[in-house]
């Protein structure tokens, strides 16, 4: 590869191959991993002080909140569905 020049899996911004279906993973993954805290976590590993807190403690709003910022992917893949579809 010469000086200055992108690599050829990103000419246009985006990932292609492997890469690219890499980036769907991440949602649907944080999203099982908040379901699973928020089903069998233990809310007492955050505040001991309140036993029946609710179900989504620190770790399951932080998968929450991690699938969120990781969605990109998918919005982009929904907008380009959308617009092909009109």
């Amino acid at each position: 590869m010469r000086m200055g020049t992108a690599p050829s899996c990103c000419d246009d911004g985006t990932a292609n191959g492997i890469a690219g279906w890499l980036s769907f993973a991440a949602t649907p993954a944080f999203g099982i991993m908040a379901v699973y805290t928020g089903l069998f976590g233990r809310p007492e590993m955050i505040c001991s002080a309140m036993p029946a807190a609710s179900p989504l403690n620190g770790m399951a709003l932080m998968y929450v909140l991690m699938s969120i910022f990781h969605a990109t992917p998918w919005v982009k893949l929904a907008a380009r569905r959308f617009l092909r579809a009109q």
